[in-house]
Formats: C-alpha cells, structure tokens, sequence
C-alpha cells in the first residue's frame, strides 16, 4: 500500500511541476535541492515542506536551524538578531570566522556578522510573524539556498 502510495505522491508532484508557472524543478526528475546542493540539515527539516508547497514554512524552518546552530555553537541563550550581534561581535566574537588577524579577515567576519542577522531579521522574522506569509518556490529555493551557505560556513569554525 505504501509503495503506492509512493508512486502516487512522485506522480503529483511531477504534475505540480507542470501546473507552477514558478518553480525551477526541472521535468527530467533532478530534485531543486538536488541542483543547488543543499546543505543536509535544510534537506532534513524543509525539502518535505517545500514538497508539499508550504515554501514559507520551509524558509522559516531552516532560519530556525541556523538559529538554533549559531546559539550552540556561541553557548548564548539569546536568538535572532541580538544573538547573531554577539554571536559575531567585532570586539569578542563567540564564534570566530577567521583568524581576525588581517583587515581582511576582521571583514569577512564583520560582513557575515551582518549577513547572519540580517538574514533572520528579513527572511526569518517575518515568517514567524506575519499569518499566511506567501512565498513561491524560486524565492524559497532562493532563501534556502543562503541558509544552506551560512550552515557550510559555520562547519569551517573550528578549522580557524
């Protein structure tokens, strides 16, 4: 019953694809997550979501994981954008992008600094407030796709 089942849900799913006039999945079965490589947490917690057409609730889910990542990895209670604001501080970063030894490297850690928090504060924070917040799936696959780049940057922390 369930293989059924299975063949029935690839078969909608492929019909959706023919009905979206927004979506990137290509017809010849390569999954979007697939094409952009997506980082295996975001798989884990949003490609079902975004499967079944819930793109926003996909973009929070995975802003929740980077959240949450970041708070472990800081050891800080706070979240969103105060914890991305320690997290990241200039002065006494709890997690240490690069060395912070070169003018170039205190900006790469000052730029992701501001890209962390402006990422929950825009993309974040607004599906976790407004109801029935609309997204399509080239905007969700758009957002996760960031979400997917900040987590892989996170795993290079402790090669710093």
């Amino acid at each position: 019953m369930s293989d059924s089942f299975g063949r029935f849900e690839s078969i909608a799913r492929r019909a959706f694809n023919y009905t979206s006039s927004d979506t990137s999945e290509e017809l010849d079965g390569v999954h979007p997550f697939d094409e952009r490589n997506m980082h295996p947490g975001i798989v884990d917690i949003s490609q079902k979501l975004f499967d079944d057409a819930h793109y926003a609730q996909a973009t929070f889910e995975a802003y929740k994981l980077v959240d949450k990542k970041v708070a472990t990895l800081s050891k800080l209670s706070e979240s969103g954008v105060k914890l991305m604001m320690q997290a990241f501080s200039e002065k006494s970063p709890r997690i240490k992008l690069t060395p912070l030894s070169s003018t170039s490297e205190k900006d790469e850690q000052e730029g992701y600094r501001f890209i962390f928090s402006g990422s929950v504060m825009a993309i974040r924070n607004p599906r976790g407030h407004e109801p029935n917040m609309k997204e399509t799936p080239t905007e969700c696959l758009d957002h996760l796709s960031l979400a997917s780049m900040l987590l892989r940057r996170l795993e290079k922390v402790s090669d710093v």
